[in-house]
C-alpha cells in the first residue's frame, strides 16, 4: 500500500512563541531580560573598577619611581641590546666564513693528492685500434 506524501514541516524561530499563549511569553521574556541586565551591570561596575585601579597605579608611579630616569635606562638597554645583537650576528658569521674557508681547502687538499696520486701510478697502455686495411678517410673542411 502507497504512503500517502505528508506536507513539509519547517522549523519554527525560537522567538515565535508559536504555541505559547501571550502571558508564558513575556512572563519568560521578563525574567531573561532581569538576569541579563543585572549580569551586564556587574560586568560593567567590574571593568569600570578595574580600569580606574590601573589608572590609580599609574598616578603613583611617579611617587615611587623616577619616570625620566626608567625611561632613559629603557633606551639605554634596548641600545645596548641591539649592539650586542649586531655584535653577535658579526661574530656568526665570521664563524661562517671561517668554516667555508676550512672546507674549501680540505676540498682543495683532496683534489690536489688525487692529481698527485694519477700523475705516480704507471700510465695504463691503451688499446691500439686495430688496422682495418682501408686508407684512412681524408679530412673534411
Amino acid at each position: 500500500m502507497p504512503r500517502t506524501p505528508q506536507p513539509l514541516q519547517l522549523p519554527r524561530p525560537s522567538g515565535s512563541g508559536a504555541g505559547m499563549g501571550p502571558i508564558l511569553r513575556r512572563s519568560r521574556g521578563r525574567r531573561r531580560r532581569q538576569q541579563q541586565r543585572w549580569f551586564l551591570a556587574g560586568k560593567g561596575l567590574l571593568l569600570g573598577g578595574l580600569g580606574i585601579g590601573i589608572l590609580v597605579g599609574l598616578v603613583r608611579i611617579p611617587d615611587r619611581l623616577d619616570a625620566l630616569l626608567l625611561v632613559s635606562q629603557a633606551i639605554a638597554n634596548l641600545i645596548a641590546g641591539l649592539n650586542r645583537l649586531a655584535v653577535g650576528l658579526f661574530q656568526l658569521g665570521a664563524l661562517l666564513l671561517v668554516v667555508l674557508m676550512a672546507l674549501l681547502a680540505l676540498l682543495l687538499l683532496a683534489g690536489g693528492l688525487v692529481r698527485l696520486w694519477r700523475a705516480l701510478l704507471p700510465a695504463a697502455a691503451k688499446p691500439r685500434p686495430r688496422d682495418s686495411g682501408s686508407a684512412p678517410l681524408p679530412p673534411l673542411l
